[in-house]
């Protein structure tokens, strides 16, 4: 793969910089579930966690009064 551009390096910055790093702890056969589950819907482990928080979100909110 060829070097990027420094345009390419500061638009991959600025990016980046819309996120942050949530470190979670989680025993190895969930984490495999996670893995397996995620690859089986065309999503990366991020991504499936991301949406499971969102659903979660969303479906407390409506529970609440």
């Amino acid at each position: 793969m060829p070097e990027k551009t420094e345009a390419q390096k500061k638009a991959q910055k600025k990016y980046m910089e819309k996120f942050t790093i949530a470190h979670i702890r989680m025993d190895k056969e969930k984490y495999a579930r996670v893995q397996e589950h995620s690859k089986s819907t065309g999503e990366s482990v991020s991504r499936f966690v991301n949406r499971a928080i969102d659903n979660q979100i969303a479906q407390d909110e409506e529970s609440q009064p």
